[in-house]
């Protein structure tokens, strides 16, 4: 009975890595970096999301440690982010997991702590979930470096899955808005202005900011990304390469992922995942468009 618990609790655990997504490395001008693993990636030691609010793995994640490697770059260059679930070649995030798409930066010195986050890049609703545009674009999400002062700074790329923001965390801790961050460490050659005073994580976002508890179904109302207007200094961004238009979703059906883990989406209208459970879980009805294991 033991050895059948290991079994289906690595099936759980392996479901659900399936679902989520991390930065795995950047592009610089089209340069590929490498596998920027807790090499010039602050990574957290999983892909799994970030869910309260209140807590310090706001700002960077759950390893908010600095790394070996900083990365150069100007000022007018195009960072792209490359997001897979663990590695590059995987699928990009569960489609059930759709929301916007921001980026932030602060500087190094900062390790993110106080006032500091400028938001560069945000994409929310707009025909299509900025989520569907990542994962149609497979994986790249580009900002341009701004005008700003030499120095090292941290660019912070963020996912919002909503699938479960009909509900806030402090609700109920098994759900809520999923937050998926990285932080990736740069050096800046440029002679601009120093960045303004940012906002702070935690503290940006509030449980019931409307872009935080919000309820993708049956139909998804007019959506309002949470936190500041992006900085009226930024030189903009795009999903996929920076200068292409952000990409509509494929047409063809989303990879098909069989034994869901407990408290992932098994089923609902629309749905393309699985729709099994692992032992112990029962797949069961919250409204006509979600299904979750329980």
């Amino acid at each position: 009975m033991r050895f059948y618990s290991i079994v289906f609790g690595f099936a759980a655990v392996a479901a659900s890595v399936r679902a989520h997504a991390t930065v795995w490395g950047v592009q610089i001008n089209g340069v590929d970096q490498g596998d920027g693993q807790k090499k010039y990636i602050r990574s957290p030691p999983s892909n799994f999301p970030v869910k309260d609010l209140t807590s310090n793995s706001m700002a960077c994640n759950v390893n908010n440690h600095a790394v070996p490697m900083t990365l150069k770059v100007k000022a007018g260059e195009t960072v792209t982010f490359e997001w897979f679930h663990q590695t590059r070649g995987d699928e990009i995030i569960a489609p059930s997991h759709k929301g916007p798409v921001s980026a932030y930066i602060a500087p190094t010195s900062s390790n993110g702590a106080g006032n500091v986050w400028v938001k560069l890049f945000q994409e929310g609703l707009g025909g299509n979930w900025a989520t569907e545009k990542l994962v149609a674009a497979r994986g790249h999400h580009s900002i341009k470096i701004p005008k700003i002062a030499a120095g090292q700074y941290l660019l912070r790329p963020e996912l919002i899955a909503l699938h479960e923001g009909y509900t806030t965390y402090p609700l109920d801790p098994t759900r809520g808005a999923q937050l998926y961050i990285s932080c990736i460490q740069i050096e800046v050659e440029g002679d601009g202005p120093r960045l303004p005073a940012g906002v702070s994580f935690p503290g940006a976002y509030k449980y019931s900011d409307p872009g935080i508890h919000y309820n993708l179904y049956p139909s998804p109302p007019p959506y309002v990304v949470p936190g500041p207007a992006v900085w009226s200094g930024s030189a903009g961004g795009s999903i996929g390469q920076f200068g292409t238009a952000s990409q509509s979703p494929a047409k063809s059906p989303a990879k098909r992922f069989e034994n869901m883990s407990k408290n992932q989406q098994c089923g609902g209208k629309g749905w393309l995942g699985g729709t099994t459970c692992v032992s112990g879980s029962t797949c069961v009805r919250v409204n006509d468009y979600y299904y979750h294991c329980q």
